[in-house]
């Protein structure tokens, strides 16, 4: 590891700089219970605080406790997040509420590793609700963090592969105070947030600029270093819009895990000559397709999704699709509280009759 022989006051500059000048008021800064930070720290996973906040709004006031999230409905949970993106986040913090309630009698765990075997939730996040809530001695290692130590330390090679993660965590740990564990905590996430950013680095403005190796070799906008570059594969898929006679909208619930696990989606067939097939072999469904619509691209983190929309018509009666069958006739009109894809929803909007 490298060596921190001339670095020991990092924590005294940090704590001094984020006493002027760090985040205090932010919505989840107001709440001394584990379950506000735990939620806020799910949702800001690769995820900004301004885009954030009103979410975390809306979830605490829907869901003000782990019982009333672990008794909910996950459609319920999954359609406070729609937008949010990374759905498994919220399928994952309803999972994690039902383990509280049944394991830890509803109160957020105190324990390090019982906190990590929680779902969804990892070392710098189980280390960050502990020491804004507990007081508890544990270094973090966001994207935020990742992006100081990598730039002070001046250190080569993409953030994501073992061996810089690993001398990243050592270099954490190492930093890390003894006191003042919560303030230091926020502190280093701000730093990278507002001053140690991605893109145009304040530098003149961090507390740490005249011991920062990349700022005196001059590569703070080479460091950290790039993700080696990859194509993302192109995959295709068309969604039937099926109407029926009260202009209802067929949703079918996607499985519990993958993609969009959970959420309500349009049914996707192989390709848009086989719609008619699709909905009668399928869906059980008599249908007449009409031209698509014009392709819709969707991005993921590891690959390009081309979405072909194929509108088409119910044929004649239907006894009513339940919802217990994975099927539900969906008003886009009269939308209801349940979770969707983001270019469903954009799609179901589009279907929308004016006011």
């Amino acid at each position: 590891m490298r060596s921190l022989a001339d670095h020991d006051g990092f924590s005294d500059r940090l704590l001094a700089w984020f006493d002027r000048h760090g985040r205090k008021h932010l919505p989840w800064q107001q709440r001394t219970d584990a379950y506000g930070v735990w939620i806020s720290e799910i949702m800001l996973q690769q995820t900004q605080v301004a885009t954030v906040i009103p979410y975390y709004q809306r979830f605490i006031k829907r869901f003000p406790t782990i019982a009333s999230l672990a008794e909910a409905n996950l459609d319920d949970v999954l359609h406070l997040w729609t937008g949010l993106g990374y759905y498994a986040r919220a399928r994952n913090l309803h999972k994690a509420a039902r383990i509280i309630v049944d394991q830890h009698a509803g109160t957020f765990p105190r324990d390090f590793h019982a906190v990590v075997a929680l779902p969804g939730i990892g070392r710098s996040t189980a280390g960050a609700i502990l020491a804004f809530t507990r007081g508890q001695r544990h270094p973090i290692l966001d994207g935020n963090v990742k992006r100081v130590l990598t730039r002070f330390f001046r250190i080569a090679g993409w953030p994501g592969e073992a061996a810089v993660v690993q001398e990243l965590w050592q270099l954490a740990d190492a930093l890390t105070p003894a006191v003042r564990i919560a303030d230091y905590t926020q502190a280093i996430m701000d730093l990278g947030a507002s001053v140690c950013t991605r893109n145009k680095p304040v530098c003149t403005d961090c507390p740490q600029v005249r011991f920062c190796h990349a700022y005196r070799f001059a590569e703070q906008d080479e460091l950290p270093a790039p993700r080696p570059r990859r194509t993302l594969p192109q995959r295709e898929t068309a969604m039937l819009v099926i109407r029926d006679q009260q202009d209802r909208v067929l949703l079918e619930r996607r499985p519990p895990s993958g993609l969009w696990g959970g959420l309500w989606s349009l049914p996707e067939c192989p390709s848009i000559t086989e719609a008619r097939s699709f909905g009668r072999k399928r869906l059980g469904l008599e249908i007449k397709p009409a031209a698509p619509w014009k392709p819709v691209q969707h991005s993921f983190s590891h690959f390009q999704l081309r979405i072909t929309p194929v509108p088409a018509r119910l044929q004649g009666p239907v006894e009513g699709v339940m919802e217990n069958t994975g099927l539900v006739w969906y008003n886009p009109d009269l939308p209801d509280a349940r979770g969707l894809a983001a270019p469903v929803k954009r799609l179901l909007e589009r279907l929308r009759k004016p006011e």
